[in-house]
């Protein structure tokens, strides 16, 4: 395919259209990430960079997906992470307790939400700054119906709102990604795909003042040479205890029947995060012995495990 040089249609002072995706881990940012740079520098003729920022690999936790676009003729220097978005691509609103999602939303950024709510209610949610445009799209919904992750259903949304990135463009990519490992994937995700395009909701957010504008502020860290304790203990180890990891789910959940269950235990064995809650209590015969109480739906990651080994089938996947 010849490329073809188009103009973007807004740059920065460093004359680079700047993307950032807000994910969590086994949502497909990262891929997404790689998928949008390709075909802007592949089948638009743009020059272009995509690298992702994460902590732990570990299913569920803050994943985020930069991209820099400039013209054919503009070198690309930058490598730092993106901090005033012209587009931000938030794929659950889940981790906005923990993330500072909207830092560096100014208006005239557009916004793409996976959401079920209106653009309206999720802007009083998210408090997205006036002028800005905001996108919403049932990606996940769209992604269960068409059996694919919900990162190609969110690229519609991005072609439908990013003027420069052709839908053609991306289908194209996504087509030759896809049919290189997983050739049966490529029909349902152009599908998931498509329907992101058409099925986004656009709402250009009145310049009203109602939220400010969230500003980066650097990392700066509480414990310095002067307050450090001593032998350097660690007072705030690492953990998800306080993660709510049910976006990393991908619409489906277990659902446990209590009449069908015979408390074997299998699948608290098989269960990776401890989801599984048993109570201890007396059965019929007095005698005291453990009886599952319920699923802890905060940390479960939607695996299915535990409804794979269930015996009795007491335990069943079902569309959240």
């Amino acid at each position: 395919m010849e490329t073809e040089t188009k103009v973007l249609s807004k740059t920065n002072e460093f004359g680079t259209y700047e993307i950032r995706m807000e994910s969590i881990g086994g949502q497909g940012a990262n891929l997404a990430g790689k998928l949008l740079a390709e075909a802007g520098i592949m089948e638009i003729g743009l020059n272009g960079v995509n690298f992702a920022s994460y902590g732990s690999e570990k299913k569920g936790t803050p994943v985020k997906s930069f991209i820099r676009f400039a013209e054919s003729d503009k070198e690309i220097r930058l490598n730092s992470p993106v901090v005033e978005p012209h587009l931000l691509v938030i794929f659950t609103t889940v981790i906005a307790k923990n993330v500072p999602l909207l830092t560096g939303v100014k208006p005239g950024c557009m916004v793409i939400v996976n959401t079920t709510e209106t653009p309206e209610a999720v802007r009083d949610m998210l408090k997205i700054p006036g002028g800005t445009t905001i996108y919403t799209v049932d990606a996940m919904g769209i992604a269960v119906q068409e059996r694919v992750r919900i990162n190609t259903t969110i690229l519609g949304a991005v072609a439908r709102a990013v003027d420069f990135m052709t839908r053609a463009a991306l289908e194209e990519t996504m087509r030759k990604t896809f049919t290189k490992k997983y050739p049966k994937l490529v029909e349902p995700n152009i599908k998931a795909f498509n329907r992101g395009y058409e099925e986004a909701v656009k709402y250009d957010v009145p310049d009203d003042g109602k939220y400010p504008v969230q500003h980066f502020q650097g990392f700066k860290p509480k414990l310095g040479w002067k307050n450090a304790p001593i032998g350097g203990a660690i007072v705030n180890p690492g953990n998800t205890v306080l993660n709510d990891l049910s976006a990393s789910r991908s619409g489906f959940k277990p659902v446990w029947n209590e009449e069908l269950c015979i408390n074997c235990g299998a699948c608290d064995s098989t269960c990776p995060d401890q989801c599984i809650i048993f109570r201890r209590d007396k059965d019929d015969k007095g005698k005291e012995r453990q009886f599952f109480d319920h699923i802890d739906y905060k940390h479960c990651k939607g695996c299915l495990r535990c409804v794979e080994v269930c015996p009795k089938d007491a335990l069943t996947a079902e569309r959240e």
